[in-house]
C-alpha cells in the first residue's frame, strides 16, 4: 500500500465510505519511544488505519495493532463508535495489513505491546469516527439541500426532521466528499459508548471458531515442518543423518537451515516423528556450563558490591550505618528465568513467489517480521504480504527484535516449492525461546528510632534486555532502564530521605526478552516485599508505612487506600488466615491489591484477592476486570509455581506438565 493515492484506494476499495486517518501522538511517558514516527508528507496524510461504511450496512474498523486476548478488538471500535453513532451491531473487526500506514502514534513502526494501544490510540481512533459522522452528515444535508448543522445522528441514521438516511444508503456519496481539514471531538462528559461494560466483539468468532489463529492457516498444497533446534544456547549443527526421518510416512523433505535441521511433511504429526527420527551430531557451542545454581550464586555475590548508578538522593552510605540499633536490616530476593508459554504455540506460515512472499502469523511486530523476511528472499518490505491473525497469547514474545520464529520459516520455506507452516511444539519454545532474565535484588535499609525509613539501597543483578539489540542506546552508564523500572522511578524510594538503586548487568548467553511488564515484574516483588520487612522491624501498620510514604503521591495512595478499604484491612481475617498488601505503577496504570493467604499442609493458598485499579480512562471496564482476574492467575502462577532451571546449558522444564501455571482449583476469589 506504500505510495497509495487516495484516489486509486477509494477506487480499489469498491463501493461505501472508507476513511484513512493520522493524529501524532505525544510521547508521553512510554520508555521505548525514542523517536515520534516520520512526519506526514505535505499534502495527505499517511494512511495507516481505516474505517469501512458498507452499502449494506456493515462497519468494518481495521486494526493496526494484534489482538492477542487483551481486548483491542472490542476497545479500539468503541472508541470509534464515540463520535460515529453507528448501530454497535454492525460493526466487524479486521486486522490491518503490515505497511506504513498502519505504525504506531509513538513508535516508526507497526507493533503491539508495553500497554501502549490503547492510550496511544484514544484520540486518533476517536477523530475518524468523528470524521466519517461529518462526511456523512455532510452528504445527507447535500442531498435534502439542507445546512449540516439541521441534521442529527442516531445509531447509524442522519436525520433531519422527517428525513431519515441509514449510513449505508449515504456512503457512497460520502466517500466523494473532500475529508474534514479537523474535527471536534466530544467532551469526555459527553461520552456514552466509552466507559460502559461492553460484551466483547471477539467472543463470538472464537466461540463459533471462526477466528482464525495462525495455527488455523490452511493453504492448497501446504506442507507442515519442525525444525530441531540444538539443545543449548548457541549451539550448532555439525552433522546429521537424515534416512530415519526420510523413512516415516508423510515426510518430504528434511535439510539444514541457520536455526537447525528442518522436517517437511505432509502434517505435523509425520514432521514430529520424522524429527523425533533424525539423528544429529550437536556442536554444543560455549555455553554449556550455564547452570541456574551456580549462576544465582555469582549473581547474590555480585550484588554486596556497588553496580552502575540507576537513581540516588541524599548520603545513603552514612546513612544506613545512622538508624537505630538493631534497625538495619538486609533481604535477598532471587527471582528464575520465565518462559512466555503462550497457549498458542509458535507458528509461521510461508507462501513465495518470484515476484513476492506472504506470510500468516500471530505477530506483535508486523513492519520488524517484515523487512526481515524481505531480506531473506531479496525483497523489498511491500513485496511480503503479512496477514496478522488472532493470537494464542504474546506477552511479548511475539515481539522479537530477531523476529526467529518468523525467520526460520522464511529460511524453510525457501528450500521448498509449496506453501509451508513451520511450528514450534510448547517444548521447542519453552527450551530453546526468549526469556524473562533471572534476577537477584539485594536490599539495604535503615529506620529513624520512630521507625521511618532512612536509608534504602537496592542492587539488581540481571542480564539486559536491551544490550546489543536496536535499543541498546537507551542503555545509559551501564544501566538498563528496562530492568530497573519500577524500582529507580519507585515513589517509595524516592520518598525515602537516602537512597540508591544500582544495577549490574550480566551475560551468561542466556536469551531474553521482555515478559509481561517487563523490569516491573521483579521489581515490584522485590520492593513491595522490603516494605513489609521494614514495616515488621518497626512494628508498623504495612499499610500505614505506606500512606506514609506515599504523601506526595496522592493518585498512588489513593488506590492502595481503596483495596485495603474494600478488602477490609484493620478487621480480624478469617481463622487460620493473614492479609497482604501491595500497590504498584506501571505503563501508566496503578494497581493495588489485598491478599487473603493460608499456609495448607506447608503449602502456599490463597483464598481471595481484591484489587483496586486507576488505569486513566476506562474503555471498557469488562476488559479491565478480564485483565486484572487474568493478571491475579498469571502473577500467582509466577510467584508460586513457574520457574525455568538450567543445568550443563540445558532447560531442565518442557511444558504445563513441569512449568506450571494456576490450576482451576487454585484460583482465588477475585474481588
Amino acid at each position: 500500500m506504500s505510495g497509495l493515492s487516495r484516489r486509486a484506494f477509494l477506487k480499489g476499495a469498491g463501493g461505501g465510505l472508507v476513511v484513512g486517518f493520522f493524529v501524532p501522538a505525544a510521547l508521553k511517558r512510554f520508555a521505548f519511544a525514542q523517536e515520534p514516527p516520520p512526519p506526514a508528507a505535505p499534502g495527505l496524510p499517511p494512511i495507516n488505519a481505516f474505517l469501512r461504511i458498507g452499502e449494506d450496512e456493515s462497519i468494518t474498523v481495521l486494526l493496526a495493532h494484534s489482538e492477542m486476548g487483551q481486548g483491542i478488538w472490542t476497545t479500539l471500535p468503541m472508541m470509534v463508535n464515540e463520535e460515529l453513532d453507528a448501530d454497535w451491531s454492525r460493526f466487524r473487526v479486521e486486522h490491518a495489513p503490515a505497511a506504513p500506514e498502519y505504525r504506531s502514534p509513538i513508535f516508526p513502526i507497526q507493533m503491539t505491546g508495553g500497554s501502549t494501544t490503547t492510550w496511544s490510540e484514544l484520540d486518533r481512533y476517536r477523530q475518524v469516527g468523528a470524521m466519517a459522522r461529518t462526511l456523512l452528515v455532510s452528504a445527507a444535508a447535500a442531498q435534502w439541500q439542507v445546512a449540516p448543522g439541521a441534521c442529527r445522528t442516531e445509531k447509524g441514521w442522519v436525520i433531519c426532521g422527517e428525513k431519515r438516511a441509514s449510513y449505508g444508503s449515504l456512503a457512497a456519496a460520502a466517500s466523494k466528499l473532500p475529508a474534514p481539514e479537523k474535527v471536534q471531538l466530544k467532551d469526555p462528559a459527553d461520552w456514552k459508548v466509552i466507559g460502559q461494560p461492553t460484551r466483547r466483539l471477539d467472543t463470538p468468532e472464537k466461540i463459533t471458531g471462526r477466528a482464525k489463529f495462525g495455527m488455523d492457516v490452511q493453504l492448497p498444497g501446504m506442507l507442515t515442518a519442525v525444525v530441531a533446534h540444538p539443545p543449548t544456547f548457541g549451539g550448532k549443527v555439525k552433522d546429521f543423518d537424515a534416512s530415519a526421518a526420510k523413512a516415516v510416512p508423510g515426510v518430504r523433505a528434511v535439510f539444514a537451515v541457520p536455526s537447525g535441521v528442518a522436517v517437511a511433511a505432509d502434517h505435523f504429526w509425520a514432521a514430529k516423528k520424522g524429527r523425533d527420527a533424525l539423528k544429529v551430531e550437536w556442536d554444543l557451542g560455549p555455553h554449556t556450563d550455564v547452570d541456574t545454581v551456580k549462576l544465582r550464586a555469582s549473581y547474590r555475590e555480585k550484588a554486596t558490591s556497588a553496580g552502575s548508578e540507576a537513581a540516588a538522593g541524599g548520603d545513603v552510605e552514612k546513612a544506613l550505618g545512622s538508624g537505630a540499633e538493631g534497625a538495619t536490616l538486609v533481604a535477598e530476593y532471587a527471582l528464575p528465568y520465565l518462559a512466555h508459554a503462550p497457549m498458542e504455540p509458535l507458528n509461521c506460515t510461508v507462501r513465495h513467489g518470484k515476484d513476492g512472499c506472504e506470510l500468516w502469523t500471530g505477530t506483535q511486530f508486523q513492519t520488524v517480521d517484515q523487512q526481515r523476511v524481505a531480506a531473506i528472499f531479496g525483497l523489498k518490505p511491500e513485496q511480503v504480504a503479512l496477514h496478522t491473525t488472532f493470537l494464542g497469547g504474546g506477552f511479548g514474545r511475539r515481539a522479537n527484535i530477531a523476529s526467529d520464529f518468523v525467520i526460520e520459516a522464511a529460511h524453510v520455506a525457501k528450500q521448498l516449492e509449496q506453501p509451508v507452516k513451520v511450528v514450534w511444539t510448547r517444548d521447542d519454545d519453552i527450551r530453546g525461546g526468549y526469556y524473562r532474565p533471572m534476577t537477584v535484588h539485594r536490599l539495604e535499609g535503615s529506620l529513624d528510632a520512630a521507625g521511618n525509613p532512612v536509608a534504602w539501597r537496592q542492587r539488581i543483578v540481571s542480564q539486559s534486555i536491551l544490550g546489543g539489540s536496536p535499543f541498546a542506546a537507551m542503555v545509559k552508564n551501564g544501566v538498563d532502564p528496562t530492568t530497573v523500572e519500577g524500582a529507580s522511578d519507585s515513589p517509595y524510594v524516592k520518598g525515602i530521605p537516602h537512597y540508591r538503586v544500582e544495577f549490574h548487568t550480566t551475560d551468561p548467553g542466556v536469551p531474553v526478552l521482555w515478559w509481561r511488564s517487563v523490569g516491573h515484574s521483579h521489581t515490584a516483588f522485590a520492593v513491595e516485599s522490603f516494605l513489609d520487612e521494614m514495616a515488621h522491624a518497626a512494628k508498623r501498620d504495612p499499610l500505614e508505612l505506606r500512606r506514609a510514604l506515599l504523601e506526595k503521591s496522592p493518585r498512588v495512595r489513593a488506590v492502595l487506600e481503596l483495596a485495603a478499604e474494600k478488602a477490609g484491612w484493620g478487621t480480624p481475617p478469617p481463622a487460620g488466615r493473614a492479609r497482604g498488601l501491595a500497590v504498584h505503577e506501571s505503563f501508566g496504570s496503578i494497581v493495588a491489591q489485598v491478599a487473603e493467604v493460608e499456609v495448607e499442609g506447608g503449602k502456599i493458598r490463597v483464598h481471595r484477592v481484591v484489587c483496586a485499579i486507576d488505569c486513566g480512562v476506562c474503555v471498557n471496564p469488562l476488559g479491565v476486570k478480564a485483565q486484572m482476574e487474568s493478571g491475579i492467575a498469571y502473577g500467582l502462577s509466577a510467584a508460586l509455581y513457574s520457574e525455568l532451571t538450567m543445568k550443563a546449558g540445558r532447560v531442565q522444564e518442557s511444558n504445563f506438565h513441569d512449568y506450571r501455571i494456576l490450576r482451576l482449583h487454585e484460583m482465588p476469589k477475585v474481588e
